[in-house]
């Protein structure tokens, strides 16, 4: 089969899908119309879709909003068409969906997962004109959340892997489990659907991301490594009010508190046994000038080269998050939202692809590794395939960034959608022929 030209004539499709997406981001456990959009697309192509409590263990999902925030996604995706039958399912938070095809024929379990939540991120807040996704009238229609990370061009290229083998699937072996990943953003979602027991039997495990180092399009990662451990903390801090000229000294001061824990976890000292991490993103506090502030949340993440490293920054933070409590007698509560773990390469993947990318004219260079110095929730996936005798990659697509990863600005070049979905098919076909 010509895979080049199959990947050609659904070339507009994976745009559509894409830009589709990139219009209705949703954040995580709150992707109720874009698993839907998926959904419906995979029954035209005829799979078994598992979705809801279906596709993932409830308990193991981490981060979950509150149920004020998921009933307001709820209705706002019931507004959007999405049918009461598929709200039902995926009611509470329960998103993302695994889709199965069997192809009756003996061969191998190959998996492969594409994440689709969006960021808490304000788009092309500048205004800018020459935006790509602004001037071709695609740019987010929610105020404040965007795909600033490439999961709208995943989630397209799921689609596209997924016509590839529903349409080629009376010339494939064996079976495909299609993971489309909800709440990869905190590293709250993937182990989730590892703990359903979806990558138990998996021969083969595959997934990607679109961009993260500056690459042409056309060049390819085979096998990233560098995956740090993480954990996502989300911190409430309680005081008491009192009012700031008459009697300052019933007061609390849940700012002060929360201000000095800020500056100390920045100071955590960096640990001789490998890289680590930390940052305070977001701080609020307070209700007026004249108040002493009785309240202030903080939320806050630690990453490490090691879990154990990690936890050595998690342990330190947790102590100092204490201490800065105690000094301005005031209470802190603390929750972990988010847990990832670590993860590295496999050797043999950059003379595979290579192999089996030989004849392909969309891939221009093959690269053997590349250091992520980041967090991903796939690391989960990665790690359980391989604990049970599995191969497992994580395939970077190049591309030019408009901006980086997590900016207002961020964008990538579209003809992208086209390669990965190149590299899943003739990774498929080469897998498959191995077996022969």
């Amino acid at each position: 089969m010509n895979v080049s030209e199959f990947v050609t004539s659904i070339g507009d499709d994976l745009t559509s899908w894409r830009r589709r997406f990139h219009q209705f981001p949703e954040l995580g456990w709150t992707e109720y119309e874009t698993t839907y959009l998926i959904g419906s697309e995979l029954e035209e192509l005829g799979y078994e879709l598992y979705l809801g409590k279906e596709a993932l263990v409830t308990e193991e999902r981490m981060g979950v909003p509150v149920e004020e925030t998921l009933q307001s996604a709820e209705t706002k995706a019931r507004n959007q068409g999405v049918p009461e039958e598929w709200l039902e399912k995926m009611k509470g938070g329960h998103t993302g969906l695994v889709a199965k095809l069997d192809t009756g024929r003996p061969g191998k379990h190959i998996a492969i997962r594409f994440d689709i939540d969006a960021l808490p991120i304000a788009e092309n807040k500048e205004g800018l004109a020459s935006h790509f996704p602004t001037k071709q009238g695609f740019q987010s229609h929610y105020p404040n959340v965007m795909h600033a990370c490439g999961h709208d061009g995943h989630a397209a290229i799921g689609l596209g892997v997924a016509t590839f083998l529903s349409a080629h699937q009376g010339a494939l072996t064996g079976s495909f489990t299609l993971l489309f990943q909800p709440a990869e953003e905190g590293s709250r979602g993937a182990k989730s659907m590892v703990e359903k027991g979806w990558l138990d039997d998996a021969d083969v495990f595959l997934s990607g991301h679109i961009g993260i180092s500056p690459m042409q399009v056309g060049e390819v990662v085979a096998s990233a490594k560098g995956f740090l451990a993480t954990s996502k903390l989300d911190v409430t801090f309680t005081g008491r009010s009192a009012h700031a000229g008459v009697e300052p000294q019933e007061g609390k001061n849940a700012l002060l508190a929360a201000a000095a824990a800020s500056l100390h976890l920045h100071a955590i000292p960096r640990h001789s046994g490998g890289e680590t991490r930390i940052n305070v993103g977001t701080l609020h506090a307070g209700s007026g000038r004249n108040v002493i502030p009785d309240h202030a949340a903080m939320s806050l993440e630690t990453r490490g080269e090691t879990s154990e490293l990690n936890q050595y920054m998690e342990d330190e933070a947790v102590r100092i998050i204490q201490s800065s409590a105690l000094l301005h007698g005031v209470q802190a509560a603390i929750q972990i939202v988010g847990k990832g773990v670590e993860a590295t390469d496999e050797p043999g993947w950059q003379e595979f692809l290579q192999e089996a990318t030989a004849y392909n004219d969309r891939v221009v260079k093959v690269r053997g590794s590349l250091p992520l110095k980041a967090s991903e929730d796939v690391a989960y996936m990665l790690n359980h395939v391989r604990e049970r005798g599995g191969k497992a990659t994580y395939f970077i697509f190049g591309t030019p960034l408009a901006a980086g990863h997590h900016h207002p600005l961020f964008d990538y070049d579209e003809k992208v959608l086209e390669v990965a979905v190149n590299i899943y098919a003739s990774s498929i076909l080469s897998l498959l022929l191995d077996e022969e």
